[in-house]
């Protein structure tokens, strides 16, 4: 079944003609995708090819030049609290001085708003977010003290307090262990069987199939989007590389300098 079969626009993600640009140079390209809830979803490109941009547009943290986003059949302008943006982890301050749970009730603050008071709903809904990605004995660390991927799931659960239905993940794989990769791969696969839509750049090419089930091939326009037996072949890889898949280091040395990813 194809992507486009498989949803209706009502109960997913719809990108149309989306042109993000950074001082008039365009990053991204009138992008076009459709991803149904309930997906884990790989954005794949090389270096440059604006996955990150993708994320930040989606999380409304970039200026759109033209193109609509939709969720669930409503038009999404700007940031909303039904999509969560996890950034790469070096692009977040781990010297911020709060504890697990204080990050994790931030989340509910972004669901509920500042200025409505806190009340026994919002307790139980970060106990809940905590419990989910296994954190309860971390609760009260300081969030500079964690591993890398405690440090995910805590992210992870600031976005389950946030109740968001759409995760955008920046590079979550990045700088794990394996039996840390695993154990984050089986948190999203949990949240997917809740319905989450959850779209993460990835660069991993040897890992993809086992952990997504659809991709978007991104060359700062779109190549592919589909399921992974649809997209991820040779073909799309060469066209969003410039090089065959699994064919060594090199697959991984194709940049252009760095750019807006």
């Amino acid at each position: 079944m194809t992507l486009r079969a498989a949803i209706s626009t009502t109960h997913g993600l719809a990108v149309s003609d989306l042109t993000v640009s950074y001082n008039r140079i365009p990053a991204l390209h009138h992008i076009a995708f459709e991803v149904g809830c309930g997906q884990c979803v790989a954005l794949l490109g090389p270096n440059g090819a604006g996955k990150s941009t993708l994320l930040k547009a989606l999380a409304g943290l970039l200026p759109r030049e033209t193109g609509r986003i939709a969720f669930h059949g409503h038009e999404v302008q700007g940031a909303t609290r039904d999509f969560a943006y996890l950034p790469q982890r070096e692009a977040i301050d781990w010297d911020f001085p709060t504890t697990v749970r204080g990050l994790v009730e931030m989340g509910r603050y972004l669901r509920v708003g500042w200025w409505r008071s806190y009340g026994r709903e919002d307790e139980k809904a970060v106990d809940e977010a905590i419990a989910a990605m296994h954190l309860e004995p971390l609760a009260q660390r300081q969030i500079s003290a964690l591993s890398g991927g405690q440090q995910q799931r805590a992210f992870l659960a600031r976005a389950l307090a946030q109740q968001a239905h759409v995760f955008l993940l920046d590079e979550p794989f990045t700088g794990l262990d394996k039996p840390t990769q695993d154990n984050l791969k089986q948190l999203l696969r949990g949240l997917r069987d809740q319905g989450k839509l959850i779209i993460a750049s990835h660069h991993d090419l040897a890992s993809v199939r086992e952990i997504f089930d659809e991709a978007i091939l991104l060359n700062g326009e779109l190549i592919a989007a589909g399921s992974i037996g649809e997209v991820f072949t040779d073909a799309h890889l060469r066209k969003t590389y410039d090089t065959p898949t699994f064919a060594g280091p090199a697959a991984h040395h194709h940049h252009h300098g760095h750019t807006h990813d």
